[in-house]
């Protein structure tokens, strides 16, 4: 994981090609907190991975999970 707020959580994350989107979740196991975003299939997995992580981060901030 590249988000430091996040270091030493468990996430698990999935991606669903929907056509030419491709939806990524990412969920906090310990708060089962879960998030998704959509971007277009030919983005890298790095990107939508780093998007998705960036939006769980905002989400537990939100929450003050974190």
């Amino acid at each position: 994981m590249s988000t430091d707020a996040l270091q030493g959580r468990e996430v698990i994350i999935e991606f669903f090609p929907v056509g030419n989107l491709v939806k990524v979740s990412a969920m906090d196991i310990a708060s089962l907190t879960e998030v998704s975003i959509q971007g277009p299939a030919s983005a890298s997995e790095d990107i939508l991975k780093r998007n998705a992580l960036r939006r769980l981060e905002y989400v537990l901030k939100k929450k003050g999970v974190i």
